[in-house]
């Protein structure tokens, strides 16, 4: 029996990546999922697994963080069945494009901050004051270490990175008093579809990235967002950064030649 069986969870960007790693380890642990992302398919597909292999509740939702008011509508819909989660996952997020400042694509940019940042914060504000009236519950959000270290090119996505950080430490602060606690994981390279999005497609510029080197993967990022959450309700891990051995900072990176 874990912490976090048959309690509640919701993730975001659930349909790939770590959101989905996400998903099969809360189930694992016997935790009731609700799965929000934009591609509904794949999320009815992830749901028939979890309720297959665990016996748990799934309730998917096609969401597009982006959207206040489908995020709003979405959690209203929730809230009035009931279904206040314990346990809110931000884990919708991207990069998109690589490039310098002065020639950086303003679609871009607003990709990822729309998804990155206010995003995040639409998911937050519509679910948050739900916990606070119950006093209880865990926010994990998804950062990076791009959000505590910059790296040529990066600045837009580094810039929706620190915010998240800042986010999440504004967050625990405004909760001071609460039983509710916050978290941000701060991963280094992880192989997941990132960089296929980052590089419209192109997945030999992809593959390119995590060449030479162990990363780490979706289901290492699950496992500790899964050590986090099971926690004892004293216990708040705030901020937790992890790299793959090869990796040192954003930019210190040993490959094998």
């Amino acid at each position: 029996m874990t912490r976090i069986a048959g309690k509640l969870a919701l993730i975001t960007g659930a349909s790939s990546g770590i959101g989905r790693a996400c998903a099969r380890r809360f189930a694992a642990d016997g935790c009731h999922v609700v799965l929000w992302a934009r591609r509904r398919d794949r999320l009815e597909e992830l749901a028939t697994e979890l309720r297959a292999a665990h016996g748990i509740t799934v309730e998917v939702a096609a969401v597009d963080v982006r959207s206040r008011a489908a995020v709003t509508a979405a959690a209203d819909a929730l809230a009035a069945a009931g279904r206040v989660p314990d346990i809110l996952l931000n884990g919708a997020g991207l990069a998109a494009g690589l490039a310098k400042i002065h020639e950086g694509n303003p679609d871009d940019w607003d990709r990822m901050l729309d998804t990155n940042v206010k995003g995040l914060l639409n998911v937050t504000r519509a679910i948050l004051p739900r916990m606070v009236a119950r006093n209880r519950g865990h926010v994990v959000n998804l950062g990076s270490i791009a959000g505590e270290q910059v790296y040529p090119m990066g600045n837009v996505y580094n810039a929706s990175k620190f915010a998240v950080r800042a986010l999440t430490l504004g967050t625990a602060i405004d909760l001071t008093g609460t039983n509710i606690r916050v978290c941000s994981i701060d991963p280094g390279l992880v192989e997941t579809e990132f960089s296929v999005v980052r590089f419209g497609g192109d997945a030999d510029r992809a593959k390119a990235v995590y060449q030479g080197f162990t990363p780490l993967t979706a289901d290492d990022i699950a496992e500790l967002v899964g050590f986090v959450v099971n926690l004892p309700e004293h216990v708040n891990v705030q901020e937790m950064s992890v790299f793959p051995t090869a990796q040192r900072s954003a930019r210190d990176l040993f490959r094998t030649p």
